[in-house]
């Protein structure tokens, strides 16, 4: 997952990192460099060209491809997972030669990459991307910038941030030095106008071939963010070259899950051995999952409540395990699989369901927990179980009446003092 600081930017006003994080999580798909550089592409966008390769043979197949395609004679052998930082991993290295491509390709092809983003268990490397060298020597030094876009909900427009320090943590810049942070925001009626796109282009020092290069590369890159309902562009770093051309060497795009039914083709790109097994399985039964890191798994209808709900349990003094939402029409098959999904997570505890009866009926989702509990079985966490709203006492009674271990709480501070007392 990609939680770069332009999301950060957006979302810096919530208290509760956990939820920002399930904003920032749920409502876009990852996909790869290779997959990210290929859509820029088809939009006239520059990229740095490269070759994806799944073997150390393809990977030397792909280098002597590009030599005869680009010309070069250097290689950057990188990484294809779902994590930012892979350099600093050892995750993206340099080779000199076809004897080099082949050695470092065995050398990352299958490694396991920790990086800041993956958190100390990492990913597996299964794929890397074999890309040509374009930090070559010519009549001025390459630069590097940084470009993103995505939607500014505040503003209800999108917004260009670009930044003179490509390459670097743009965490660290926006701290360090926030004048470096340049946004330009798009009117949703006309888009990208062109002095927008020289605007940019003047605040990053271009002049000439460079400067014209900048604000055609824009226009490409912001045709290709609207074409297919991006939720991000993140060009870190955007390369002046030394013969003044503008490229990008590296490209995060997250896809909006909700536009996915207008893009089969990018649906497509889903790599699910980049994605939590649990989050995959969950995702197959239409549950919304997140998986956290705490010890209170929760099920829940409705992302505020969710979040309400978290935040109840971390008052408790728990930590979240999961996000979950069954979504409004709730019944014995969604519940069990919730109740599945929830199990096994080794860290939970306890499990805290709080449903409020709008769209779905207390008793249908009463219902629900009893059936899902007997087919699952010996279940031997604390089970709390908050119901309010339409046949709220319907679904009480059903619950006290099944003899199961379930806990019943009607107020919200009734289920945190009860989600308390199970973890004691």
């Amino acid at each position: 997952m990609f939680y770069s600081y332009t999301i950060y930017l957006f979302l810096g006003i919530i208290q509760n990192r956990i939820i920002s994080l399930f904003i920032i999580y749920h409502f876009k798909m990852n996909i790869h460099e290779y997959q990210a550089k290929d859509i820029l592409k088809s939009y006239g966008v520059r990229v740095q060209e490269g070759v994806v390769a799944t073997t150390p043979q393809a990977a030397l197949d792909a280098a002597r491809q590009l030599n005869a395609e680009t010309g070069t004679k250097w290689f950057v052998i990188k990484a294809q997972i779902h994590a930012g930082g892979r350099g600093k991993g050892g995750g993206i290295k340099l080779a000199k030669n076809y004897e080099q491509v082949t050695e470092l390709s065995k050398q990352i092809l299958g490694m396991q990459l920790v990086t800041p983003q993956t958190g100390p268990e990492g990913k597996k490397v299964h794929k890397i991307l074999v890309a040509e060298d374009v930090y070559y020597p010519g009549e001025s030094e390459p630069k590097e910038y940084y470009l993103s876009i995505m939607l500014d909900r505040a503003k209800g427009c999108n917004v260009i941030i670009a930044s003179t320090e490509g390459g670097m943590d743009i965490e660290a810049v926006a701290h360090d030095t926030p004048e470096k942070i340049i946004k330009e925001w798009i009117d949703p009626s006309v888009g990208l106008q062109p002095f927008q796109a020289r605007k940019i282009a003047f605040a990053f020092g271009l002049e000439g071939n460079a400067f014209k290069e900048m604000v055609k590369f824009l226009f490409a890159l912001y045709k290709a963010y609207e074409s297919i309902d991006a939720s991000l562009f993140e060009i870190n770093p955007v390369l002046k070259t030394s013969d003044n051309k503008i490229l990008a060497v590296d490209a995060k795009v997250n896809l909006d899950d909700n536009s996915l039914f207008r893009h089969k083709e990018l649906a497509d790109m889903r790599d699910l051995a980049e994605e939590d097994p649990l989050e995959v399985e969950a995702s197959a039964s239409g549950l919304n999952y997140v998986k956290l890191d705490g010890n209170v798994g929760c099920m829940v209808n409705g992302a505020g409540l969710a979040m309400a709900t978290m935040d109840i349990i971390k008052l408790s003094g728990g930590e979240p395990a999961n996000f979950l939402d069954v979504g409004g029409g709730a019944n014995a098959q969604t519940v069990e699989a919730g109740f599945r999904i929830i199990l096994q997570d080794p860290n939970v505890k306890a499990i805290l369901i709080n449903i409020f009866g709008g769209i779905v009926r207390c008793d249908r989702v009463a219902n629900g927990v009893v059936e899902a509990y007997k087919k699952i079985g010996d279940i031997k966490v604390p089970i709390i179980v908050r119901l309010q709203g339409t046949n709220a006492e319907e679904g009480a009674k059903i619950l006290g009446e099944s003899g199961l271990k379930i806990t019943p709480a009607i107020l919200l501070k009734d289920a945190a003092q009860r989600v308390k007392e199970a973890m004691a």
